[in-house]
């Protein structure tokens, strides 16, 4: 279950947190910042060189004679000056660009692999409740705008604020009345940027949900597409991929909208402070208590305040944008993992199961999926489960590998409750074999060898593949074993995916087998061929068997009935049949009814 928190995290813890996936790299962090406040710092010296250059190289004296001061002697060091220090700004500016992106990329790798280490580690019960799409985004994404927050925006805000800084205490140098007059818009200043970033922030929440829409309907039309094609919905999935991308449209537009207003209405405060200060230095220049190179200094500083107050401004995008995205990122990583409470380690077990008592409930769910069942597994025993749909047959098979855990009852594994196993442990002893056939776009080889086997050799590999009836088909495959079958195996056919899967299961030589309608979606001669390979993966293994098909579990050892839940009927497939109006004879009785009607059908 995942944890709802009461209230959404502030501003400054987001960025509090996120500094701790910065604070490893603190050495280059610091040398970006210095750089950064060196180039911020550098930026008063222009305006500083003005009133000299206006009353000492410009204005004659008032007898009339010409300044003999250093720029009247040496003319040319001013522009030297001048290229050199923009020179010096533009290497420090670089240099604080390179070493914030390194921090920057480092930060983004660091924050995508947690959250894959984490994600593989949360419990099925929550892939159950939430879409892939809207895991991949957050992973691909939303990162990406993290990254942007915890660095770029931060150059942004220490290179800007210092060059404010600077700006502001050469002002209060040149003139404090005037500077005190437009310090006075600095309070509308921040009013505005406040409401525009919170405006920016839902907008950019509202945009990180309709994205994982987006990327659900896209993964959806990709992998649905037999559906598609063969039904006609190209129409229905383009509509509905339509509204999707209009929303994105509306919230780009209204991001967009809440940006460019942030710029234009700081511009018209600042205005104001222009107008008046410039009336009170004609006043002041009028009285002679100013010179005009006091006065050009002081306008040029004070305009030079508007690229600072621009470029803060402009960061508030990213930087709300970037704590949005770390309110998705960190609700992933605190959802809790799946839980492990166990300590016992167990190299190889007998094989014998049980279930005492288990029942289980889905979140949620009105009923009761398993209600106080009772199964007992002998090592190296064939049960089959079969039922109705809805019975608990695949529930039951789920709760033995710690899926899900058993609302009430307990599960033990030679006589040790699955519980106090380890979950590595505990699943090192089962293999699955399902109908979903999960493959990887990897090579044949890897597909086998995959996990803790992927370090198996060559023979061992060809000896699983030989078990499995794949060896054939896989020497026919282009480039064998190293032939990379495509997304879920969708280069090969259905039987071939699934002696695959069996090959992998032979490889694990796992002591518990779960067989989950291994073969109801394969044509006659896939079918054989894999139930073959299947009954050599069954020997010596204590198997529990899902069976739709009755006539795929005749030969187990023990059928096991379902219905709502609960076990109704339990024996061999003679003894069974014999209990005329038992539940497992109605269920043979009807699959015959189906099948014969299914093979009078005229196919001319």
């Amino acid at each position: 279950m995942t944890s709802v928190k009461s209230s959404a995290p502030s501003s400054r813890e987001l960025y509090l947190r996120l500094l701790t996936f910065v604070r490893p790299y603190w050495k280059m962090l610091a040398l970006g910042l210095l750089l950064s406040a060196v180039a911020g710092l550098m930026e008063p010296i222009l305006p500083a060189l003005i009133k000299p250059l206006i009353d000492n190289g410009f204005m004659p004296r008032s007898d009339g004679s010409v300044s003999d001061s250093l720029i009247q002697r040496a003319p040319w060091a001013v522009p030297l000056l001048i290229v050199g220090l923009f020179v010096v700004r533009g290497i420090t500016t670089f240099f604080a660009g390179y070493a914030m992106a390194w921090v920057q990329n480092r930060v983004i790798n660091d924050l995508r692999q947690r959250m894959f280490d984490h994600l593989v580690r949360l419990p099925m019960s929550y892939f159950e409740q939430h879409p892939s799409a809207s895991l991949v985004t957050r992973i691909t994404s939303d990162v990406n705008n993290i990254g942007n927050a915890a660095t770029t925006a931060g150059v942004t805000i220490v290179r800007e604020s210092l060059t404010m800084v600077g700006l502001l205490a050469y002002l209060l140098y040149l003139n404090p009345l005037l500077t005190a007059v437009t310090l006075l818009v600095a309070p509308f200043i921040a009013w505005v940027t406040k409401i525009i970033g919170n405006r920016l922030r839902n907008m950019s929440r509202a945009s990180q949900s309709g994205l994982r829409v987006m990327t659900q309907a896209l993964q959806e039309s990709i992998l649905c597409q037999k559906v598609l094609k063969i039904f006609g919905g190209e129409q229905q999935e383009s509509r509905r991929f339509a509204r999707v991308n209009d929303q994105m449209r509306g919230y780009g537009m209204r991001t967009a909208i809440a940006a460019s207003a942030g710029s234009p209405l700081v511009h018209v405060f600042v205005s104001i402070a222009i107008a008046v200060v410039v009336y009170l230095a004609l006043l002041q220049a009028a009285q002679n208590k100013a010179t005009p190179g006091d006065f050009v200094s002081f306008i040029v500083a004070m305009l030079m305040l508007l690229a600072p107050l621009r470029g803060l401004a402009g960061v508030n995008v990213p930087l709300q944008k970037g704590l949005a995205a770390a309110e998705s990122v960190f609700e992933l990583l605190d959802i809790p993992g799946e839980p492990d409470p166990g300590t016992v380690d167990i190299v190889r077990i007998r094989g014998e199961v049980e279930f005492r008592e288990v029942s289980f409930r889905y979140p949620n769910a009105e009923r009761l999926a398993l209600s106080k069942l009772d199964l007992k597994m002998a090592p190296g025993e064939t049960v089959a489960l079969v039922g109705a749909s809805g019975s608990g047959k695949t529930t039951l098979a789920g709760l033995l590998p710690r899926f899900h855990l058993p609302t009430s009852g307990s599960i033990l594994v030679d006589g040790i409750p699955a519980g106090e196993m380890r979950l590595e442990s505990l699943r090192k002893q089962i293999a699955i074999v399902s109908q979903e056939t999960l493959l990887f776009d990897d090579t044949v080889a890897a597909n086998i060898a995959y996990g803790a086997k992927a370090d198996a050799s060559q023979a061992e590999i060809e000896a699983a593949a030989t078990a499995a009836n794949a060896l054939d088909f896989i020497r026919a495959l282009p480039e064998g074993f190293d032939t990379v079958i495509g997304e879920n195996g969708n280069r090969l056919s259905g039987g071939q995916r699934q002696r695959l899967a069996i090959a992998r299961a032979i490889l694990k030589d796992a002591p518990i087998l779960i067989l989950d309608e291994a073969t109801s979606a394969l044509d006659a001669e896939s079918e054989r061929l894999v139930q073959t390979a299947l009954d050599r993966l069954m020997q010596g293994r204590t198997t529990l068997v899902i069976a739709h098909r009755l006539t795929t579990i005749e030969r187990a050892d023990r059928i096991v009935v379902l219905s709502h839940g609960r076990k109704v009927e339990e024996g061999r497939h003679i003894e069974l049949l014999a209990r005329a109006d038992g539940a497992y004879a109605r269920l043979h009785s009807t699959q015959k009814a189906e099948e014969n009607d299914t093979h009078s059908i005229p196919l001319s």
